[in-house]
């Protein structure tokens, strides 16, 4: 599938520091609401069976790097439009990326690319996933591991809002990425946990900081 093998997400750099911890609930499953000006989308996370890439989708809500940040790529099936996927994230925000963190395969974990399911996108190196990620709609096996094909770290689903995945998956794209980029991005206006304890971590919230700043006063 064309659309598979352009799944490659526009995150880039990589900050070789130690990894984010692990976090978990007493079922392994944490819910998180993602407020987009399209509608709510509660996903929830299997800290359980996924413990790695949970952790690091977790860390970025706790954190608040997925605050203001958007959905921008909506690629969809040739032969069955209304199947595909949909990507967001922090982009190439070198402000907001964590460190990376151990790929986790799906025949390892057990976790599907089905309908509803939320994974990671990545470069081709399986290791630079990071802040960014994709929600499928329909199945699509071609991006779970098997043999030496490592597939992308799904840790997840979408248990409500894939109304509001569907419809950001039928606006009109366009541009890069094979003409599947949003022409106007879906605004991830706020992800918030639902349940379990936030763990924030101690990085840096650059972008924070930037808007803390007093411009200085033109000349």
């Amino acid at each position: 599938m064309r659309a598979v093998r352009a799944l490659l997400p526009l995150a880039a750099l990589l900050i070789p520091v130690p990894g984010v911890a692990k976090l978990a609930t007493a079922s392994g499953i944490v819910k998180v609401r993602l407020a987009t000006s399209a509608g709510p989308i509660v996903i929830a996370v299997d800290t359980r069976r996924a413990p790695k890439t949970g952790g690091n989708f977790l860390a970025y809500v706790d954190d608040g790097r997925f605050d203001d940040v958007s959905f921008y790529r909506s690629s969809r099936s040739r032969k069955a439009p209304q199947y595909g996927f949909i990507q967001g994230g922090i982009r190439t925000d070198a402000r907001r990326i964590l460190p990376p963190f151990p790929h986790e395969r799906t025949d390892r974990t057990g976790i599907l690319h089905l309908d509803g399911t939320i994974s990671m996108a990545r470069k081709m190196d399986p290791r630079s996933a990071g802040g960014n990620f994709f929600i499928t709609v329909g199945p699509i096996p071609a991006m779970d591991a098997r043999g030496d094909y490592q597939g992308y770290a799904a840790f997840g689903r979408v248990v409500s809002g894939m109304d509001v995945v569907k419809r950001i998956l039928a606006m009109p794209t366009g541009g890069g990425m094979g003409g599947q980029m949003l022409l106007r991005e879906v605004k991830l206006v706020k992800a918030t946990r639902l349940n379990g304890t936030p763990h924030p971590t101690s990085y840096p919230k650059a972008w924070i900081i930037e808007k803390k700043i007093p411009a200085r006063p033109a000349r």
